[in-house]
Formats: C-alpha cells, sequence, structure tokens
C-alpha cells in the first residue's frame, strides 16, 4: 500500500499500487477538498547497463524495464530506451536489443540481440549473427560499434 498526499489540503490518500502493472498515471480526487491530482507510477527496473567512458563519450547508466530495451545513438525524437550520448560514428540509432522477461522458474532472462545494425552486436569477442540471440548475465561485456557496455543486475 502507498499513501500519497494531497497538494492542496495535505489530506493522505491510500492506494494498493500492485493493483497496477507498467508505467501508469493515476488520478485521483481528494474527499476532503475535492481536488484532483495525478501521480506517475514508473515502471520496476529490473537491472542497467554501464556505458564504459571512452575517447568517443563519458560513462553512462541506463535502467532497464521489462520487454524490449532498445540501445543506441541519442538522436532527438528517436524512439531508443538507452540512447547513448557519443561521438562514435560505428553506433546506430537502433543498434541492439535486451529483452527482460520471466522464465518458466520465474528468475528474470536478458537476452541480446543486434539491431541489426550495420557494424554488429559482439558478445565474448564474437559476433551476433542476424538472428542470432544470447542469454546474457551479470556482468556480461558486449560491445557496439568502439562502445564497451556491461550488464548490471539488481541487487537482491
Amino acid at each position: 500500500m502507498k499513501r500519497i498526499r494531497c497538494p492542496k489540503c495535505n489530506n493522505y490518500i491510500v492506494f494498493d499500487e500492485t493493483k497496477y502493472q507498467g508505467e501508469k498515471t493515476l488520478v485521483f480526487q481528494c474527499t476532503e477538498c475535492g481536488k484532483q491530482f495525478g501521480i506517475k507510477l514508473k515502471e520496476k527496473n529490473v537491472g542497467s547497463i554501464v556505458v564504459i567512458e571512452n575517447v568517443f563519450h563519458y560513462k553512462q547508466e541506463f535502467p532497464l524495464h521489462m520487454g524490449d530495451n532498445v540501445i543506441g545513438r541519442y538522436m532527438k525524437d528517436s524512439r531508443c530506451h538507452c540512447p547513448i550520448r557519443t561521438d562514435d560514428p560505428s553506433i546506430d540509432m537502433n543498434h541492439c536489443v535486451i529483452n527482460v522477461s520471466k522464465g518458466d522458474d520465474g528468475q528474470l532472462k536478458y537476452i541480446l540481440r543486434d539491431g541489426p545494425s550495420y557494424t554488429g552486436t559482439f558478445v565474448d569477442n564474437k559476433i551476433l549473427g542476424d538472428k542470432e540471440r544470447r542469454i546474457i548475465t551479470d556482468g556480461t561485456l558486449f560491445t557496439i560499434g568502439a562502445t564497451s557496455i556491461i550488464l548490471k543486475l539488481e541487487e537482491g
């Protein structure tokens, strides 16, 4: 259960956040003053990727969410979930994808696939084929263009 406070009269409103999946905007009406207001529920992060600093860019970290997480070059209005700000000319706008899902055992599963991209996606110094998917785990290092990225899972 979550408690939120009315911005007008400071009255508390209690609701069950477990009834909502994904990123949602909820609208409430205060029972004391009648004020309507909204809150945004964020999707729980299920790990992150860390972009290692090199001559093209500084260290960056991006949270991952359930489903497809598109990784690529930052461009205005791009649909990329993990937009890397870089001068690396070998990173495509939609270079690769990490899909996060729950396996049959209930554990989270991380699957990496190429975008497809012009320069490829490498795991353990081996390029992923066009339709190839690779299961990656905590600490896996993969490379897109001249940029190295590490998968970092949440503690616990």
